[in-house]
C-alpha cells in the first residue's frame, strides 16, 4: 500500500533509485522515470543527458541521484553509481524490462512505496540465478501486496484454511473459492504464500493467476515487454508463448 511520501523538498540529495525509463528529450537531455527509495516513481529531465551522464544512467544498476525542482517533472543534478550490478542478459534481461513495465504502470508518481523498492531490488538480484519464473510470480506477488491489492492466500472465500489437496478458482473480490473444477491447487497457492515456488508444476496456474490480478488492478492494456520475454525465452520457458 503507497504511504505518504516526504514532503518533496525543492531539492533531494543522493537519494536511492533505479532507472525505469528514458528517452531523448530536445537536442542532448533526456526524459527520465526513476523509482527511488523514499519518493517512488519521479520524472526528471536530464539535461545534456545524453553526453557526460548516458553511461551512468542505465537500467537495473543501482544509482544515487540529487534532483530539484517542484510540479511533477524535476530537474536531474546529479547522478553516481551506487556500487555496481552485473549486466542482464538474455532472458533475465527481458524479465528486468517486464519489472520496469508493472512498475511503471502500476505506480503513481511521488506514492511512496518502500516494500516495492525492496522487493525491485530483491528481484533484480535474483535474476541472476538460474531461474527467472519464479522471480516473476514472487515479485508480482509482491508488487499487489506493495500496492494494497494483496492476494487471500491464508484462507479459502468460506473461512476454511487452504487445503494442499482442495481445487479452488480465485475470485478478486473473494479469494480463493473451493471448486471441484478449479484451475487451482491448494499446493500451488501454499507454495506462493509460503514462497516455496520450487517446484515447475505450480508455475503455469500460479502465472496465470498473478496475470489476471494484475489485468484486473492494471488494466488489460498490452505489456510490451511481454513480446520481448516470449521471443527470447520461447519454448525454454516451459510456457505458453501467448500466456
Amino acid at each position: 500500500m503507497a504511504v505518504a511520501s516526504p514532503a518533496a523538498p525543492a531539492q533531494v540529495l543522493l537519494q536511492p533509485a533505479y532507472l525505469l525509463h528514458r528517452r531523448p528529450y530536445r537536442d542532448t537531455s533526456l526524459l527520465l522515470e526513476c523509482f527511488t527509495r523514499d519518493y517512488g516513481r519521479i520524472g526528471l529531465v536530464a539535461r545534456g543527458g545524453r553526453g557526460r551522464l548516458a553511461g551512468v544512467l542505465q537500467p537495473f544498476t543501482p544509482l544515487l541521484l540529487s534532483w530539484s525542482g517542484g510540479g511533477d517533472l524535476k530537474t536531474l543534478t546529479l547522478a553516481e553509481p551506487d556500487g555496481y550490478a552485473d549486466p542482464l542478459r538474455g532472458v533475465a534481461l527481458a524479465a528486468g524490462f517486464y519489472l520496469n513495465e508493472l512498475l511503471l504502470r502500476g505506480c503513481a508518481r511521488l506514492d511512496s512505496h518502500p516494500p516495492v523498492y525492496a522487493a525491485y531490488a530483491r528481484a533484480l538480484a535474483a535474476l541472476h540465478g538460474p531461474v527467472v519464473e519464479p522471480v516473476l510470480r514472487r515479485f508480482e506477488r509482491d508488487l499487489l501486496a506493495g500496492l494494497g491489492y494483496g492476494l487471500l492466500l491464508e484462507h479459502a472465500a468460506d473461512g476454511a484454511a487452504i487445503a494442499s489437496d482442495g481445487r479452488y478458482h480465485y475470485r478478486p473480490e473473494h479469494g480463493a473459492v473451493p471448486a471441484a473444477d478449479g484451475d487451482l491447487s491448494g499446493a500451488a497457492l501454499l507454495a506462493l504464500q509460503h514462497d516455496t515456488l520450487d517446484d515447475p508444476a505450480h508455475w503455469p496456474a500460479l502465472k496465470r493467476l498473478l496475470r489476471s490480478q494484475l489485468r484486473w488492478h492494471f488494466g488489460d492494456r498490452p505489456l510490451k515487454s511481454r513480446a520481448l520475454y516470449h521471443a527470447i525465452a520461447g519454448p525454454a520457458s516451459g510456457e505458453p508463448k501467448h500466456p
